[in-house]
């Protein structure tokens, strides 16, 4: 994950479930803080769109109130985005981001929040629009997610609004990792929504 990372150490299998990442990334009862080396280890570093979606699922929740998570997440996920397009084989991080804790107890508190709606998920998914998952579509969707990252450490006071951009790159990542359009397009569309409510307190109009 980082070049700190032994090279012995076992490649996760790959994500296929929305409730599987979120079973894998779940701290044992006995830890009261994990690393963020040590969540994104259990994913993989090869799953580029699988270490995207952990950080925004994570600012979806409540955890996202957290001090500093929402910028951290952001460079995990431009990070990840950058080497997705340079088509690297496996994710590199700086050890900063790697050794940064969380605490155990509200990550699990942030991922009960979220057991529900990825269950709702993962019932409704299937191969729907595939056109939107691959080439310069995927590439599209990847520069999206980054375009929408770069904007949560300014408004990382307002944790709602991170939260909103946080779910547009769930949606995105969502799409991209199960090959399912539709989460796509509900990824452009939440995006769409933000920029017209933001161009709206722009103009005075709310």
């Amino acid at each position: 994950m980082s070049s700190a990372s032994p090279s012995a150490a076992p490649e996760a299998a790959p994500v296929t479930t929305l409730g599987e990442l979120l079973a894998r990334i779940r701290p044992d009862p006995d830890e009261d803080t994990v690393s963020v080396g040590d969540i994104l280890r259990k994913v993989g570093d090869r799953s580029f769109t699988a270490v995207i979606l952990v950080p925004a699922l994570i600012l979806v929740s409540p955890v996202s109130g957290i001090p500093g998570t929402p910028t951290i997440g952001a460079l995990i996920i431009l990070l990840a985005v950058g080497q997705a397009l340079t088509r690297r084989d496996h994710l590199w991080l700086p050890g900063f981001v790697t050794r940064r804790r969380i605490g155990a107890a509200r990550l699990r508190q942030g991922l009960d929040f979220l057991r529900r709606p990825v269950a709702w998920i993962d019932r409704h998914s299937r191969n729907r629009w595939r056109v939107l998952t691959f080439g310069p579509m995927r590439t599209l969707a990847q520069v999206m997610i980054a375009f929408t990252a770069l904007t949560w450490p300014a408004l990382e006071l307002l944790p709602f609004f991170t939260s909103f951009g946080a779910a547009a790159v769930s949606l995105f990542a969502i799409g991209l990792l199960i090959r399912d359009g539709l989460y796509i397009v509900g990824g452009y569309v939440m995006v769409g929504a933000a920029f017209g409510v933001a161009f709206a307190i722009w103009q005075g109009l709310v």
